[in-house]
């Protein structure tokens, strides 16, 4: 990085560039008159976004109380038309990406967001961003097992209502050609762990997915990130061909190619949070060079300029220079007729008296149970597709029900061989371990889904709460199936109560603690975003649902009252009770050595229902009613949980 001039060269910069450019402002004033308005225009005035945060770790508590407050956008303005392409550029932390969460409305609830966003002169609403700018993320949050044609059918189907499934097709067969994917159209997504498009071509289902809606400001944050460079160039090569069909599009690079210095109509460079520069390509070359800045020969302009405008924090005195640097040449662009103009083409807009309507996205998205509908046939397709994971699903209760089995071998009536303990041992592991396999399931499939329903929800496809029950109702099935096999084979392997009624009541208890431990982490999983704390703390919830409901380690009738209160919020007490009723009620035990004094203390399963649980025969049908309750409870939470974190992201 090279060292600033000195402040002389800089002053008589700006005075010789405001002179040599007074012909561009008065071209920039003749091209803004009448008869020469653009059909649409974005403005951006005055765009600033501070955070408070605190000053040091939260254990220690006397700095942690201090707060500072960091400017992470300042004061930052453009104006760009239709048919234009405009490229940010800057270094990491420049502020590119919080600029563009602010313009689409993404921006968080941490920090104090300013300035005003014009459409057509026409003042946009906070609450209207959303609905106005199409936004394409970094990262391509694709579902892996859809092909192409199928992902951009099921956005279809939930952001357009007065299409006929005729009409969807053809939306979607001419957005694939728009975005030259026709020829991808029955390819699979892929991912990680099976190959499917490349990266260019996934970028590009992430653009279609957006045009669906046909929006006329594009956003998109380093859509190039991850590719090879030619790769790139197509890519941004085709965002410029978008552009020239009456959109506007704003694209943060990193590291463009050379070539493309002609393919956008405006470039802005950020350094700190500030607009160094903004303009065309032939007016960066100008301004940089009479700033003193000249371009060296066979060297990438972007590198270079980006290089001249970033801040050096690798000491404090060349942090002080470079940060010297940067404002001078922010001072030099803002004193300049390139600036003039923007700013007389952004006064020019708000005067205008035929101003055209804001254009908002397409908002005949379709009706709840609509978007519910498509969600769970989207969500069953996809997981469907996952061969591996399907038999995961269904066997996993089934490999554990055999080391039970193999453990146990063959239940005794024989008291004095472990009769009592051995049933009570299979009990306790059914209620135990059977949250267990839920929650893993949860844990390996609802992440990606749920990063796909926080774009997805963003962009106004449907609400958090949808992808929530869509994907609790298609694990129902799956469930039931998978504990149904487990119960089969434990149950009559290991030579349970022989009763066909008395089985089905075992696989109907056992079945709500292995829905609940999916259900309690999928809701956990809308909360928090690491799956490790969720892991841990669905774990210890079990753990002491055991403890204080089952009766396993203490005796209900012997525990504290506030235990035994707390004991009746546990799905484990009445899993529990439910179990011993339908093993133990009416079984009589034999003893193969009764001729020792107390060696043969219980001879009916009555007496172990009696002792431990008593009254729980008479409890059994209400045992099964609030055993079940839990479900719609949690059902409930969920859906209340998600909708909190809706309002809050929204607002």
């Amino acid at each position: 990085m090279e060292e600033a001039p000195g402040p002389e060269s800089g002053g008589r910069f700006r005075e010789s560039y405001k002179f040599v450019s007074e012909d561009k402002l008065d071209m920039c004033r003749r091209n803004g008159g009448e008869g020469q308005q653009p059909s649409g225009c974005l403005s951006v005035s005055k765009v600033s976004y501070t955070v408070s945060e605190h000053v040091g770790p939260w254990w220690d508590l006397p700095s942690y109380r201090k707060r500072w407050t960091r400017q992470i956008l300042n004061d930052v303005s453009f104006h760009v038309e239709s048919g234009q392409i405009m490229g940010i550029l800057g270094n990491s932390g420049s502020g590119k990406t919080t600029l563009l969460d602010a313009i689409s409305g993404r921006i968080g609830n941490s920090g104090t967001l300013l300035g005003e966003i014009f459409i057509n002169g026409r003042n946009l609403k906070r609450e209207q961003y959303q609905d106005c700018f199409s936004y394409v993320l970094q990262s391509d949050n694709l579902l892996s097992y859809l092909t192409v044609e199928e992902t951009l059918t099921y956005i279809a189907q939930l952001a357009l209502r007065k299409h006929s499934a005729d009409g969807i097709k053809k939306k979607v067969s001419a957005v694939m050609a728009e975005l030259s994917l026709s020829h991808v159209a029955h390819s699979v997504i892929g991912g990680r762990v099976f190959p499917g498009i490349s990266g260019g071509e996934r970028r590009r289902v992430s653009i279609a997915s957006q045009l669906l809606q046909d929006p006329k400001v594009i956003l998109l944050d380093e859509p190039t990130t991850g590719l090879d460079s030619m790769t790139a160039n197509q890519i941004v090569h085709l965002l410029a061909e978008l552009a020239k069909r009456d959109r506007i599009v704003i694209v943060t690079i990193h590291q463009p190619r050379s070539e493309l210095f002609r393919v956008f109509s405006r470039i802005a460079i950020m350094s700190r949070g500030e607009l160094v520069f903004c303009g065309e390509p032939a007016e960066m070359v100008d301004f940089f060079s009479q700033c003193g800045y000249e371009c060296p020969e066979y060297c990438n302009p972007f590198d270079i300029y980006v290089d001249f405008t970033s801040v050096d924090t690798r000491n404090s005195e060349r942090e002080a220079a470079t940060f010297n640097r940067m404002h001078e040449i922010t001072s030099s662009y803002q004193a300049s007729a390139i600036y003039s103009c923007m700013l007389g083409k952004t006064q020019q807009s708000l005067q205008r008296a035929d101003k055209p309507a804001i254009p908002f996205k397409s908002k005949e998205s379709p009706s709840g149970a609509v978007k519910l509908g498509v969600l769970l046939r989207r969500t069953a397709q996809n997981l469907s597709r996952d061969r591996m994971g399907v038999l995961m699903r269904l066997s996993q209760n089934l490999i554990y029900g055999l080391f039970v089995a193999f453990f146990v071998m063959r239940l005794d009536l024989d008291v004095t061989k472990g009769a009592v303990q051995d049933r009570i041992g299979i009990i306790y592991q059914s209620v135990g371990a059977s949250p267990y396999t839920g929650m893993l399931n949860a844990v390996a499939l609802f992440p990606a889904m749920r990063a796909i329903s926080d774009q997805e929800s963003q962009d106004g496809l449907y609400s958090k709460w949808q992808i929530f029950l869509a994907y609790i109702f298609h694990i129902l099935p799956f469930s039931i199936i998978s504990v149904f096999i487990f119960t089969s084979f434990l149950y009559w392997t290991v030579g349970m109560h022989p009763d066909t009624l008395r089985f089905l009541c075992f696989s109907a208890v056992v079945l709500v603690p292995h829905i609940i431990g999916e259900l309690l982490t999928v809701v956990l999983l809308g909360v928090v975003q690491n799956p490790n704390m969720v892991n841990s703390g669905v774990a210890l919830l079990n753990i002491a649902g055991i403890m204080l409901g089952s009766g396993f380690l203490r005796s209900t009738a012997q525990m504290p009252e506030v235990f035994k209160l707390l004991s009746y919020l546990t799905f484990q007490k009445y899993s529990s009770e439910l179990l011993i009723v339908t093993e133990f009620h009416g079984l009589n035990f034999t003893c193969s050595d009764s001729s020792l004094p107390g060696a043969c203390p219980i001879t009916h399963g009555d007496q172990i229902i009696d002792q431990g649980y008593p009254g729980a025969l008479s409890r059994y049908t209400s045992d099964f009613l609030l055993l079940y309750s839990f479900l719609p409870i949690l059902l409930l939470l969920g859906v209340v949980s998600y909708k909190i974190r809706d309002h809050l992201v929204r607002h």
